[in-house]
């Protein structure tokens, strides 16, 4: 049997010596979660998880120690409250680190007196960010994580099924989102957040699930995730109560185009922002271009945003396994937004939409 943890480490220090990376110091989080399948309690105790050319270790706080070395066998340089960290990051980076730092990556999501304190005991070492050393790893998802993703995409379709269930007049926003989270709880999946706008709310692309009645005529934005062994879903759709007008009926149109365009341009070997940019003319060209004013899209694994980003300034190049979300959108303010959520997995001939329902509007 494979030892995934070990298969992870190694390549993660191929990615290190071909980016010239001589450290890597992960804080607890999404980063460690991938490398471990779980990773320590995260609080103002500095802890983290150093690796370098040949060895690692965490700087692990004594408190949690017990409770994290039934998840891991990795070699602890364990503090207490007493006595501070310093002698234990001294000690931990004499065993991982090189005699000479030169490059050291650093977790983005650590506090920031954990990374200010390790640059402070590493004089002269520049920084960089994961980007060069986890980060393009974990953008390629394995096998196991697809089903996963597939899993939950599922989960959430039939949880989309449920909000058009219960959208009628007379309920609220927060009535919908609640029909969602107990059919997320009834799938054993967290409900992990919730955006339900009204018409003139759904031209807020983030807005806050409300106590607005929904009344005939209304055009309703759903955008759901929820988290199943330890993996996202995140989808959007729309649904109208009773016949929307041309208007909309127009704009839906051009943002399923935009969405078609999106898919058609996403293949390996393609840079992020072009994908954005087939996504974007298609909604320039019919003259709505003001009114999508977000990227075309985020990566989605451990996290619900993590990368590839699928935007106007990313420089990316897609690759098979690339996991990230298409959803262009036109949002007219104090009337209706539309957007159309799509999440894929990149093939070597292009995306592979993991959801299985239809981006129709949906007429109840």
């Amino acid at each position: 049997m494979v030892d995934k943890v070990a298969d992870k480490l190694a390549r993660l220090r191929a990615q290190m010596a071909n980016e010239g990376v001589d450290l890597v110091a992960l804080g607890p989080g999404a980063h460690i979660q991938w490398l471990l399948d779980y990773h320590p309690y995260p609080d103002e105790r500095m802890c983290l998880l150093l690796i370098g050319p040949n060895h690692h270790a965490f700087i692990m706080p004594a408190l949690n120690a017990d409770a994290v070395r039934e998840h891991t066998d990795i070699e602890f340089f364990t503090w207490a409250d007493a006595d501070g960290y310093a002698d234990a990051l001294t000690a931990a980076l004499q065993k991982v680190a090189p005699e000479k730092v030169n490059l050291v990556s650093l977790d983005e999501t650590m506090r920031a007196d954990f990374a200010l304190n390790l640059l402070t005991a590493l004089p002269g070492a520049k920084h960089c960010f994961t980007e060069r050393s986890v980060g393009p790893l974990r953008m390629r998802k394995e096998h196991d994580e697809y089903l996963l993703l597939k899993m939950n995409a599922l989960i959430a379709d039939d949880a989309q099924q449920a909000a058009a269930n219960a959208i009628k007049p007379g309920v609220t926003e927060n009535d919908v989102a609640e029909a969602v989270k107990n059919h997320f709880i009834a799938e054993g999946a967290k409900p992990a957040f919730d955006i339900v706008g009204a018409s003139e709310n759904g031209a807020f692309p983030h807005h806050h699930t409300s106590d607005r009645v929904l009344k005939q005529g209304d055009t309703i934005v759903v955008d759901i995730g929820g988290f199943k062994q330890g993996y996202p879903s995140d989808i959007t759709r729309m649904v109208s109560i009773g016949e929307p007008s041309e208007e909309y009926k127009k704009v839906h149109a051009i943002v399923e185009a935009a969405v078609q365009a999106a898919l058609k341009a996403a293949k390996p070997g393609v840079i992020a922002k072009q994908v954005d940019d087939a996504a974007r003319s298609v909604i320039a060209e019919a003259g709505y271009g003001e009114f999508f004013t977000h990227r075309a899209g985020h990566g989605l694994g451990i996290e619900i945003h993590e990368p590839p980003y699928i935007s106007a300034s990313s420089d990316v190049v897609l690759d098979e396994g690339m996991v990230f979300s298409i959803e262009p959108g036109i949002y007219l303010p104090g009337k209706f937004g539309v957007r159309l959520e799509e999440i894929v997995i990149l093939r070597a001939d292009g995306p592979e939409v993991l959801s299985d329902r239809p981006r129709d509007l949906v007429i109840v």
